[in-house]
This record gives C-alpha cells, structure tokens and sequence, in this order.
C-alpha cells in the first residue's frame, strides 16, 4: 500500500510521516530530503547544471525504527543536517521548481516504491509521483503556526521564517511544472492545534478504512 502526504512546507509533514509509517510498520521516504542533496550539491558545484547534478546524486535515505529522522547520504557523505538549514531550504525550493530536475528525482522516487508499502511525503506525491496512491493526504495549517513550529526547529525569528515562508509558498503554487496542488481525491487535514499524535491516529484510521 502506498500513503501520499502532501502540503506546505511547516504542515507537518515529515513529522507526521514518519509517525505514520511507524505506526504502521510502512517504510518511510522523505522526498524533501532528496531535493536538499540535490540543493547542497549546487551549493557545492553552483556552476554546474541543476539537472545534471541531480541525476548525478547519489542519494541513500535510511529511516530508523522509532520514526525520528535517519540518516540522509549523499555521494557516500553523511548531510543529515546540512541539508536542514535554511540555506539549503531556500535553495531547495528553487531547485525544485526546475523541471529537469524534478524529472529526475521522481524516476528515482518511483524506483524506491514500486515494491512495498510506504508512506511518501512532499509537495507532489499524490499529483505526480504516485497519483494512483491509495490513500492521499494534504497536510496544512495556520501560516503563522507553520512558521512558529519551523522558527522552534530552527532556533530562528518566527517573523523571518514567516516572510520566507511566504515566499516559498507562492513559488511552490506557481510554478509551471508539479506545482504544489491538492490531489481531487485527496483528504485535506488542518493540523493547527492538533498534537502529531492525533493527526497520526486520523490518517491511520483512513488506512484502515481502505
């Protein structure tokens, strides 16, 4: 079985999704992640094509059986948190709007999930990368608690986090290639003022139901 979780960054998702798979005993993809390294690696080599630099990257993402967070490889190199910082965020959020390299990344997304079952989060699981997932789920919330639950990970000004936010989004919803949209049979869940475990126990109860 495949779980799609989508939405804005500071929704949730990732904590969400790893709960979830946990929970359910699914294996776990974070395919931010994926377009971080490519993100770290233009920042690395920043006059190199995005495109070629993601088909390059040679990208390992290891999960952990209590769900916290594993490790992100990338060309042998241990980023699990360079790839977090708000350099790379922003960076990340440029890259992916590259067709080329969101071309890329989703060939390598459908190589990790044709076997199994999983629970994939991001910006486009359910519209792109798997859109004939069986259960498809569009996270959001509050902007402002968004950006105060991203301003606490970072130890950053929830004021800056929140105009950067703002920015992110409109180019995440604008841009011309997988923009980020919710899936028609999509199930929308606004976690403001809900505990990751009561989102947790929502979408697995809609797992369930399949």
């Amino acid at each position: 079985m495949f779980v799609a979780i989508d939405g804005p960054a500071g929704a949730g998702k990732s904590t969400v999704a790893r709960a979830t798979a946990c929970e359910l005993g699914f294996t776990y993809l974070d395919s931010g992640a994926m377009y971080r390294c490519v993100a770290l690696r233009s920042l690395w080599e920043p006059h190199r094509e995005l495109a070629e630099l993601a088909r390059e990257a040679r990208i390992e993402l290891s999960g952990t059986p209590s769900g916290e967070p594993g490790r992100v490889l990338l060309d042998g190199r241990d980023v699990s948190e360079e790839v977090r910082t708000s350099a790379v965020s922003e960076a990340a959020s440029v890259v992916a709007a590259d067709p080329a390299v969101r071309e890329a990344l989703v060939a390598k997304q459908r190589e990790l999930i044709a076997e199994g079952d999983w629970v994939a989060e991001g910006r486009d699981i359910g519209t792109v990368v798997a859109p004939d997932a069986e259960l498809k789920v569009f996270l959001t919330a509050d902007p402002r608690e968004r950006a105060r639950r991203r301003a606490a990970e970072l130890g950053a000004d929830v004021g800056t986090v929140l105009a950067e936010q703002t920015m992110r989004d409109e180019r995440d919803s604008a841009r011309e290639h997988s923009p980020l949209e919710t899936a028609s049979d999509a199930v929308t869940l606004d976690t403001s003022g809900l505990s990751v475990e009561e989102v947790v126990a929502r979408i697995v109860e809609l797992v369930r139901a399949q």
